[in-house]
């Protein structure tokens, strides 16, 4: 799907407040951050098109010294390119924050706790990782969705399976069996009549493998995340049977910005301005999918190009942000697919659980 016509399918309501423009969780206290020198002035956003965000983006920066956090990211996850993104272009800089970014990458749980706890401020992250783990209570608030798309269903041209129905019956190999990927196509397998857990056989593989898995012929199909995915289906033999950008999915985000509830409660102007700062910088890397590319090219694998990158960041719907009542219908749908699938427990109230995590910075 070309840029433009994500853009037509847009849903405008996603971006009201949301700001101009819009994990692979490593233990505790193993930070690998890195520091960055941002520009002096935020790069140009084009509001011509969506002159609804302008009012929220112009709301005024933090005061006094600049507002030192840390934020959590998998640095090589490409649908993330707008942190570096939001650094190199100033963004951050424009809120009046000093932001390092913390390569973080072990179990979702540890992450959310760093968070929670303090040990970092905020983070980005797949909602499917994340919902389960905040059922259990962290005091982490879902600020706002950053994109759409980068989960994908991949076989060999010549697999017969062509279609994500024909997953019936056979072998499918994940690199997590708790992971997002495996949740959302679960999801979608059981909205098609097809039981996830009787009628696939799952089978875990290191991520960076899985298509050997299937060149062996011990699956039959496998799923991954872009950068891989995307280089993957480079190679001929390789095909697309889904993803989720697929059907109602094309307009829902998949990657969120979660906050640390103290800063929320205690700091929410701050917690408004990294939340801005990160909404921009999606909407200029969708505007702007070539700088895009370059800032996050440090990060990416040696085997991607500066015109694969490109060619990702215009796939992903940068453009698709949704924060305060948009973002909580989002929460709780997802919430409900995760119901339906046995991840959630049948006792949840799907309804109360959208209504604790999520939060409107935008209406302090």
């Amino acid at each position: 799907m070309s840029v433009d016509n994500k853009k037509t399918v847009m849903d405008r309501r996603t971006l009201l407040r949301a700001g101009a423009v819009a994990a692979l969780a490593a233990p505790i206290g193993a930070y690998s951050a890195q520091a960055f020198a941002p520009r002096p002035v935020a790069s140009a956003i084009d509001f011509s098109e969506f002159p609804i965000c302008k009012a929220a983006s112009d709301a005024p920066p933090l005061t006094g010294a600049p507002r030192k956090l840390k934020l959590s990211w998998n640095a090589g996850a490409v649908c993330l390119a707008p942190l570096p993104v939001a650094i190199d272009h100033g963004f951050f800089q424009k809120q009046n924050l000093d932001v390092e970014l913390v390569n973080y990458s072990g179990s979702t749980d540890q992450l959310l706790e760093a968070i929670a706890t303090g040990k970092s401020d905020a983070g980005l992250g797949m909602a499917l990782r994340w919902l389960k783990p905040l059922e259990q209570g962290f005091d982490v608030k879902i600020a706002a969705g950053t994109h759409g798309g980068c989960m994908r269903v991949l076989t060999r041209t010549n697999s017969g399976v062509d279609k994500l129905a024909d997953l019936k019956g056979k072998i499918v190999a994940v690199g997590d069996l708790a992971g997002p990927d495996k949740n959302f196509f679960s999801i979608q397998l059981s909205k098609l009549g097809i039981d996830p857990v009787r009628d696939v056989d799952w089978r875990a593989y290191p991520g960076n493998l899985l298509n050997v898995a299937v060149e062996k012929g011990e699956v039959q199909a496998f799923l991954s995340s872009d950068p891989l995915a995307y280089l993957w289906l480079k190679d001929a033999q390789y095909k697309e049977v889904a993803s989720n950008l697929d059907g109602e999915y094309r307009d829902k985000s998949c990657c969120i910005v979660g906050l640390r509830g103290s800063l929320v409660r205690e700091e929410p102007h701050v917690a408004r301005a990294i939340t801005q700062a990160l909404l921009d910088a999606a909407m200029f890397t969708s505007q702007n999918p070539d700088k895009a590319a370059k800032s996050f090219q440090p990060y990416a694998p040696k085997a991607a190009s500066l015109a694969d990158l490109e060619a990702m960041a215009r796939y992903h719907t940068h453009h698709h942000h949704p924060t305060g009542e948009v973002l909580k219908r989002e929460l709780k749908g997802y919430a409900d697919d995760l119901k339906s699938v046995q991840v959630f427990k049948q006792s949840t109230d799907t309804a109360k659980f959208a209504e604790r995590i999520y939060v409107d910075v935008f209406s302090v």
